[in-house]
Parts: structure tokens; sequence; C-alpha cells
């Protein structure tokens, strides 16, 4: 509910269209309990809901170019403690986990306020990523490792826009023929599309695809055939952020999810506690 105030808050000025929205996303959330629908279905709902009563397909644009804008001029730096790190894969690893971050469904606000305020936002958010990239990172960076280096393909399950500027860093440390990068097929949140992977740079390093939904997080029965295709062909699925561990833990593939547990019931799922970095494999928890 409170991803739905801040949405209705965000896309619309007038508060009795506000009003509107959480009225009737209140009547989404009961029917979707009722009927045992998933956060990223329910999430899909709401900001389906959200661009319908704006009049915006893509409310969160601006700040989107904007999150972009602020992690490449924060890359140089990144890309220099990746380089001269000992493990240089593990430090890509911690950084892109750390990146989760980057997520308007969260931390909206927050994140406007350091692009707004700081002199130097790209020096702002490569402070903040490089102290978070020390936290402890729960999961198995040699299981990850072996994996990858093992793939023909590997298919990387992209998140937010600006996070996917850091997730370069990880990119380049695979097997590039062998990667294919994924991202959503329509607005939704500040979520990565083709057009913020073209801003990234993600073009030249690596196939890029978008899965055909408009969900924050990958709900297999609502994407593209050739994205299905691409999912079952892959030996490995890199998939960042919590929405795609929301809707793809329970999935019969050899994926390792990367991610901040930013709420209770992941959190329990997951068997960390919250605010926690996650390197998670498929079928096992931290417990």
């Amino acid at each position: 509910m409170r991803q739905a105030l801040d949405a209705a808050r965000f896309s619309v000025r007038e508060e009795a269209a506000q009003r509107r929205i959480l009225a009737e996303a209140l009547t989404m959330l009961a029917a979707d309990a009722a009927q045992h629908r998933s956060p990223p279905q329910t999430a899909q709902r709401i900001h389906r809901l959200v661009r319908r009563a704006s009049g915006h397909d893509d409310p969160y644009a601006a700040l989107k170019r904007r999150s972009t804008a602020v992690a490449l001029a924060a890359l140089p730096r990144l890309r220099a403690l990746v380089e001269q790190a000992d493990d240089p894969l593990d430090a890509a690893v911690r950084l892109a986990v750390a990146a989760n971050v980057l997520d308007a469904g969260m931390n909206r606000a927050q994140m406007e306020d350091d692009f707004h305020d700081a002199v130097d936002p790209g020096e702002v958010v490569a402070d903040a990523l490089e102290q978070a990239a020390r936290t402890t990172l729960h999961g198995d960076t040699a299981a990850f490792r072996r994996a990858v280096a093992d793939a023909d393909s590997i298919l990387f399950l992209a998140d937010n826009a600006g996070e996917i500027v850091v997730d370069r860093l990880l990119i380049e440390r695979l097997p590039l023929g062998r990667v294919t990068v994924a991202v959503r097929g329509r607005p939704v949140l500040n979520d990565a599309t083709r057009e913020d992977a073209a801003a990234a740079g993600l073009d030249p390093l690596a196939r890029v695809i978008d899965n055909g939904s408009d969900a924050p997080g990958t709900l297999l029965d609502d994407c593209s055939p050739q994205f299905r295709q691409a999912f079952a062909a892959a030996d490995v699925i890199v998939a960042k952020g919590q929405g795609n561990y929301e809707s793809l833990s329970d999935v019969p593939a050899d994926i390792f999810f990367l991610f901040k547990v930013k709420c209770p019931l992941v959190a329990v799922h997951a068997g960390l506690p919250e605010g926690a970095h996650a390197l998670l494999r498929s079928g096992s928890t931290a417990r």
C-alpha cells in the first residue's frame, strides 16, 4: 500500500485523483490477497492503474534518465575499485548487489533528494555503493564463479535503471560471448527497459532482449515467447532484484539471485535479516 501511495503522489498532482487511485488500489489489494497473487503480480496491476489514471505511459522516465546519468558519473571510480580488487569478480558481485538500492519502489524520495541536493551526485552514489559493497554478502561466490565459467549460455535479468550501469562491471567479468541481458518489455516503476539499457551502454557488451512484460519481476506466463525461449535455453540465470526473487525462487532452473532484502516476508523466505545483501542460488536459502 505504501508503494501505491508513493506512486500516486509521484504520478498525479490532484489530491482527488490520488484518493481515487488509492481507493481502487485497496480494492485490488484485497482481491489479490484473496486470490493469493504474488507481490509482483499485484504491483503490476497497481502500476497499470497509476499509469492509466495519470495519463503517463512512463511516469518515472525522468528519474530513470537521472539515475542513469548519475550512475555513469560514478562508473569510472567503481570500475577502478573492481580492477584494483584482489578478487575482481567478487568485487563486481558485491557492487551489483549494493546497487540494488537504486529502487524507486522502495527508495524514490531518498533517490530524488540525493540527486537534487548533492553538489556531485556521482560521487555521492560512488561513496554509498563503495561503503555498501563492504556489507557481508550472504551466499556462495565460489559456486557462482564455477557456474558462470562452465555455462555456455548466461541470461542476466536486469532490474532498475541506474543499477544496470553498475551491473556492467559484473557483466564485463562474465564470458561475454555467452551473455544475454533481459530488461522489462514495458515501463513499470524505474525498472530498466531497452531504452535504459542502451543509455547504460549495455548493447556493445551483450545481446539485449526484453521480456515483453510490465511486471516488476519476471512472471513467466506474462512474458513473450522469445524471452521464455531464452530463459529455457540458459544454462545459468543471474537475476537481479527482490522482484525477481519473489517471482522466480520456486522455478526449476539454475538461478543466482542478487538482491538486497527489503521486506519481512522475503527475509523469512530467504532466511536472512532485512537489509541483508544476498547471492542465493535457486533451491537454497541462507539457513
